[in-house]
């Protein structure tokens, strides 16, 4: 069996979805993307398609090594979103061409199913007790929302109060047992990050999440010490030796890798198998489109440190367009007291639509995230 053909789709909301023919009538669905540089990627996709024509898709790993090690400059979340869509590609059609679930040709699962959460309350968090009622009405057991808007290095305590006063809402209106995953989205630097985390104690959150931007992870130290929260991070880290020293520094409990950033399902199942070591759990990052659920899904099912999936479903980007209008079989996604099933069909376990790709992929998209600024016209981060 060779590769054909490789065709990119520049889908709304804001994805990148790829497709892998071979000379066997198979072919394989992945999602590599980075949110506002999808054409970026796009022309990675493209240029690392000169190696893949041509070669047998059944060689995954000697292709990932080739495509990370064939280039002198490696990393980063271009070149990593990059592969990640490749690769979950390939073992699509791997699944496809032995008739398995991708968790199957991994070693099998060691659960049926997954607990998920939902997003509530936008980039500038409003209204989130209403949202999480809904949420929990929904069948939902833990939401995630963002903290904060905009924090300067040492900002009011006023602004701390706003935070506070919004997760409050969320526990008030959900009740004393519901997960609330509260992230911080490296808005938020060391000063204030370390006040947070000891102030939201009291409102027993599942986790806080990229309390500092990952480049200053030397200061989850300082932060841990200051809290008994779990710690979450791990969405812009981008393959195995970037979360080297965050596990052996030992002060994260909660590794968020992206199986569309960080090299697919191939580096995201080793990823976590390194944190098991380390008995650090495993919640993929994934406000994404359904390619990327399912090829989390096929990791989770895999891995005994995963304790829950980010998914999309009615997210606050998906406006006009979300993931279940990819696929000819939205029951895939069924969630059911707050858990979704493992996918069981071969390969990734999902059909797309494809004619619909294609017409969305005429309207395409340009999606940027927001660019904040501080009062004083500095640059905020988002």
């Amino acid at each position: 069996m060779k590769i054909t053909k490789m065709e990119t789709f520049v889908v709304p909301p804001r994805w990148l979805f790829l497709k892998i023919e071979t000379d066997e009538g198979i072919s394989g669905w992945g999602e590599p993307i980075v949110e506002g540089k999808a054409h970026t990627v796009k022309a990675a996709v493209e240029e690392l398609s000169g190696y893949l024509i041509g070669q047998n898709p059944l060689d995954i790993e000697d292709h990932w090594q080739a495509m990370y090690r064939g280039g002198f400059y490696r990393g980063g979340p271009i070149l990593m979103s990059a592969i990640a869509g490749i690769d979950q590609a390939l073992w699509d059609i791997k699944g496809k061409f032995h008739q398995a679930p991708i968790y199957q040709l991994m070693g099998g699962a060691c659960r049926k199913s997954m607990k998920v959460y939902s997003w509530i309350g936008g980039d500038r968090p409003s209204d989130v007790g209403e949202a999480a009622v809904r949420a929990q009405a929904a069948g939902f057991t833990a939401v995630k929302m963002n903290a904060t808007e905009e924090l300067q290095y040492v900002d009011s305590y006023e602004k701390i109060d706003q935070v506070l006063e919004r997760v409050a809402a969320v526990r008030t209106a959900a009740g004393p047992h519901f997960g609330i995953g509260i992230d911080f989205h490296g808005r938020v630097h060391k000063p204030m990050a370390k006040i947070l985390a000891k102030e939201l104690e009291a409102y027993r959150p599942l986790f806080i999440e990229e309390p500092v931007l990952p480049e200053n992870n030397e200061a989850l130290r300082d932060i841990a010490n200051a809290t008994h929260i779990p710690i979450a991070t791990g969405e812009r880290m981008f393959s195995r030796w970037d979360f080297k020293s965050l596990l052996s520094d030992g002060y994260v409990d909660i590794i968020q890798p992206d199986v569309s950033h960080a090299g697919g399902i191939t580096e995201c199942k080793k990823i976590a198998s390194m944190a098991e070591a380390y008995d650090v759990a495993l919640a993929p990052h994934c406000p994404l489109g359904p390619i990327a659920l399912a090829a989390c899904l096929q990791v989770d099912a895999t891995c005994h440190n995963a304790f829950i999936q980010e998914q999309s479903l009615g997210i606050h980007y998906n406006q006009g367009n979300d993931l279940l209008d990819y696929i000819t079989d939205p029951s895939v996604f069924a969630y059911t007291d707050g858990h979704v099933a493992i996918p069981a069909g071969p390969g990734l376990g999902i059909e797309i639509d494809e004619a619909h790709v294609r017409k969305m992929a005429e309207v395409g998209h340009n999606w940027k995230n927001p660019l904040w600024r501080h009062a004083d016209g500095s640059v905020a981060e988002w």
